[in-house]
């Protein structure tokens, strides 16, 4: 897990964190300060986030280093200890102005044509890998009024495409659907809207028909689903058996294109060969094309810790299976592409986007050809990687796909 680094805040983990990293970097007036907003999911981002720090005090060795999110959360005294840490921030606390000395109405320049919007935060469920809650607390969610508010000024400020994140995001009060209707009827200008992480269990019917039915609303889902073995399901205290969430996806399916993703966990305790070969099949009972695979390691203080172990050699080997078995079918997916047409909002530096199903598109400049009805040639990797500026920022653009990397598309504007 690879840090993004910025001039004054460098993020860690997941997409609720890249949308609080926005406000927080609104709210640091000091140039002279590097924040490290820090993920505590496994102890492999643990330790991403110590190796952030300790660059970061390599890179800038007058600057005051701060450190906040679930990771210093987790372990705020290890953090506090660190010589190259001048102060730990609570989770609780990274958005109050008052901790950064900024005033509260200061707005963050926007950066990106797509932007991600925090709308919920926290979890009440307890499964039993995860030490989340400890980092984040109890379940809380957004007013909807707030959020219809902070859409439209992200829209106004360029964001062509909003991402509404959250720890638990479908646990949102009152509904995820209902927000999802209020923030399309209060932000008309608003073209696309995605999802982050969404539980299979609370996918009810009023958000089931606009993920399957609403045009703005992209036909990009990605599940929590963890593990494709009953059992494991059961130990880890997940609230779904296998069978529900590939009926989930196949109903979804049934009635919109819609890719998959999911999270998955390899090596949780207990784990044999057979529980882990009905994991693996998953990727093809479900279609997912976007995995986000993790090894299991333990954490202190969960029950799952307390478990009979998988050795963790025997759980990274079965991660990169699983790895191995999503890209073929990832990769089989954007060959399916070549030749289609796909939108996509033009993002930085302007010759990349995302189309409506979440594929990364890299946009080339097509190589002569001999006739003017000849097809495009496809450029070789050297080229595909040398692309040329072919749109504006934020622009909604039309591309012929031409051709499919191990993990990205190449198109020509259509």
């Amino acid at each position: 897990m690879l840090p993004s680094r910025s001039p004054d805040v460098i993020t860690l983990g997941c997409r609720l964190n890249l949308a609080e990293s926005e406000a927080i970097r609104a709210l640091v007036g000091a140039s002279d300060m590097v924040v490290i907003n820090g993920c505590g999911v496994t102890n492999e981002a643990m330790k991403q986030t110590r190796v952030a720090v300790r660059r970061a005090r390599r890179d800038r060795p007058d600057a005051q280093i701060v450190v906040t999110g679930c990771a210093s959360e987790i372990d705020r005294d290890a953090f506090a200890a660190m010589p190259e840490v001048d102060r730990v921030v609570p989770n609780a606390a990274k958005l109050l102005p008052a901790t950064w000395g900024a005033f509260p109405n200061r707005q963050p320049p926007r950066r990106h044509a797509r932007a991600f919007l925090g709308v919920q935060n926290g979890c009440d469920h307890s499964c039993t890998f995860c030490a989340i809650p400890k980092g984040r607390g109890p379940s809380r969610s957004e007013p909807v009024g707030q959020v219809v508010s902070a859409a439209a000024e992200l829209v106004e400020q360029g964001a062509r495409e909003i991402v509404l994140t959250g720890v638990d995001l479908t646990s949102y009060e009152g509904g995820l659907g209902r927000l999802v209707e209020a923030v399309l009827l209060g932000v008309p200008g608003l073209a696309r809207l995605r999802l982050s992480s969404l539980d299979t269990i609370e996918i009810d019917e009023r958000l089931f028909e606009l993920i399957t039915g609403e045009p703005r609303v992209m036909p990009h889902v990605h599940l929590s689903l963890q593990a494709g073995d009953d059992l494991i399901l059961k130990r880890m205290k997940r609230r779904h058996l296998r069978a529900e969430a590939v009926a989930v996806v196949a109903r979804l399916k049934a009635r919109r294109d819609i890719t998959i993703g999911a999270d998955l966990i390899a090596g949780f305790p207990t784990e044999d060969e057979a529980a882990f070969a009905n994991t693996l099949a998953l990727i093809d009972d479900c279609d997912i094309v976007h995995a986000h695979v993790f090894p299991y390691s333990p954490r202190a203080g969960t029950p799952a810790a307390r478990m009979p172990q998988v050795s963790p050699t025997t759980a990274k080997a079965r991660a990169a299976r699983l790895r191995e078995a999503a890209d073929q079918r990832r990769g089989a997916w954007l060959r399916s592409l070549i030749g289609t047409t796909q939108r996509i909002v033009i993002e930085k530096p302007g010759d990349r986007g995302h189309a409506e199903n979440f594929a990364e598109v890299r946009l080339v400049n097509p190589a002569p050809t001999a006739s003017a009805h000849a097809s495009p040639a496809l450029p070789n990797d050297a080229a595909a990687l040398s692309t040329l500026r072919m749109g504006t920022v934020g622009a909604i653009q039309s591309v012929t796909i031409i051709g499919a990397a191990h993990d990205h598309l190449i198109g020509i504007p259509a």
